[in-house]
């Protein structure tokens, strides 16, 4: 197996992304997705609602950049629960660090594949730089392919995010 394929076989977290979804519907699928076989235990994560991820019982939740600080939700969430956050500069990566998060969501480093770029790319430097300047995992998203995963890990990231990249696979 090649080191791309090793790569994408070691997904370790889903995030459901359903951000318009009422929290009845939102709730249905991630009954509908904990039914699913999960022998390698992937841990599945709801994209902003704390209330939804708390109330099915899943692993964590990610929130977007803006939201309220990590620590806060600290208080309310039991041990163990992953809170990650997205950032688009090494400042907020440093940020969420500080605030708590276990892990960030760094980029776009690359232009998007999947929808239109809100911030311009950042680059494999600037993502060296946001991996190296915490102690918690820097994921790398935006516009990553099979080409240019490895360049991501190379530069620091702990592993990629992404939409397209698994819509290929």
């Amino acid at each position: 197996m090649d080191a791309i394929a090793r790569n994408l076989a070691r997904v370790d977290w889903i995030q459901i992304r359903e951000k318009d979804l009422p929290s009845r519907e939102l709730m249905g699928l991630i009954r509908s997705v904990l039914a699913l076989p999960n022998p390698r235990g992937v841990k599945i994560l709801v994209n902003t609602r704390v209330d939804v991820a708390l109330a099915s019982g899943i692993a964590g939740v990610h929130l977007p950049a803006g939201s309220p600080a990590s620590v806060r939700w600290r208080t309310i969430v039991p041990s163990g629960f992953l809170l990650g956050v997205s950032c688009h500069s090494v400042e907020e990566v440093c940020a969420a660090a500080g605030e708590g998060a276990d892990y960030v969501v760094f980029g776009p480093v690359f232009n998007p594949i999947s929808k239109p770029a809100e911030f311009p790319a950042r680059g494999l430097e600037e993502l060296g730089r946001a991996a190296g300047a915490v102690r918690i995992p820097v994921l790398a998203l935006g516009g990553v392919t099979r080409r240019n995963l490895e360049t991501c890990i190379a530069a620091g990231a702990a592993g990629v995010a992404g939409i397209s990249l698994y819509q290929s696979c």
